[in-house]
């Protein structure tokens, strides 16, 4: 099996784990080819367990090898036992002492979003008030109490991005049934307000943060006619320069999922302070970057060589230098 490049010899062999050549991946090839690495597009759905493998995993086109370093820009759809067995991969690889950006973990932190906004509350960031359950009972019950004010909660689907499948809940009866939402019901506080309201003429919107090794790279304003500002939903990029405050807290999310690159959104609170909503592991950035000058693609793919070289022990130049 091929072993890891000596300082100052060769370059690095990375695995960009993508199901599709899309904007984001074309980007990263690009940037980690200009950087120096060598980048084989692969796919987690023809990576196997192998015990006759000189590793026990096979990667695809790595063949006996296993890479330098693996980014993950997408991990398909498929059953529970399939993305099970996906990232299974990347932890064996981890195993393996293969840095992962991100990892296995990180990406189960944030795809699982409960497991989310618990590691938010735990680290002491402001999130909404949230519950995840199995009872419908008990769940409407939750609704009951916590619209009594009149302002709604959020039902979401504890796997989901894109703003997909979302719905306000106002009173129990708009809760689906258990099937609708494969059984887990996961609730959180509405923090928008709606600019319809006498008085309010602001629009819907949110702010997202692109975190890379631990910095907040730039933010934008996502706004839209609705309540769901995502860009793939219909959303607006709007350029917006985070505060310090907003990037502590998206640096700070980041990290209590253990995610090396992030998307953090947040939302202005009715008293002027910040929530973190989410913290994506996969983050498109293609909407960012219409609204900002830095080429954010190569910011990640040099933070991502700089950790894979500290990581190996290698010298911190361009790899393959």
């Amino acid at each position: 099996m091929r072993a890891s490049p000596e300082p100052g010899r060769g370059a690095l062999r990375v695995a960009l784990f993508i199901d599709g050549a899309d904007w984001h991946a074309q980007r990263l090839q690009a940037a980690l080819t200009a950087a120096g690495a060598e980048v084989t597009r692969a796919s987690l759905s023809r990576c196997r367990f192998a015990t006759n493998h000189p590793a026990g995993i096979a990667v695809h086109g790595f063949g006996d090898d296993l890479p330098d370093a693996v980014f993950v820009r997408t991990v398909a759809a498929g059953s529970f036992e399939a993305v099970t067995l996906r990232l299974g991969v990347l932890h064996a690889l981890t195993r393996r002492g293969v840095p992962i950006w991100n990892s296995a973990a990180a990406i189960e932190a944030c795809v699982d979003k409960a497991q989310t906004t618990y590691r938010l509350a735990a680290a002491g960031l402001p999130t909404p008030d949230t519950w995840a359950l199995e009872s419908r009972k008990e769940a409407a019950a939750i609704v009951a109490a916590e619209t009594a004010d009149g302002r709604p909660l959020v039902l979401k689907p504890l796997f989901g991005s894109q703003g997909r499948a979302l719905k306000l809940v106002a009173s129990p009866d708009d809760l689906p049934s258990a099937n609708e939402v494969s059984g887990v019901f996961y609730l959180q506080r509405f923090e928008g307000s709606d600019p319809r309201a006498p008085g309010d003429a602001s629009a819907w919107r949110d702010h997202r943060v692109l975190v890379s090794g631990g910095r907040a790279l730039a933010g934008m304003i996502r706004e839209g006619e609705t309540w769901i500002t995502n860009i793939r939903q219909g959303g607006q990029a709007i350029a917006w320069e985070p505060d310090a405050e907003a990037r502590r807290l998206a640096e700070a999310a980041a990290a209590a999922c253990g995610a090396d690159y992030a998307g953090v959104d947040l939302i202005r609170t009715r008293d002027g302070g910040w929530s973190i909503l989410e913290v994506n592991s996969m983050p498109a950035w293609s909407g960012l970057q219409s609204v900002v000058e830095m080429d954010l693609t190569a910011a990640i793919a040099g933070d991502f060589l700089a950790a894979v070289r500290r990581a190996k022990g290698l010298r911190p130049q361009a790899v393959g230098a």
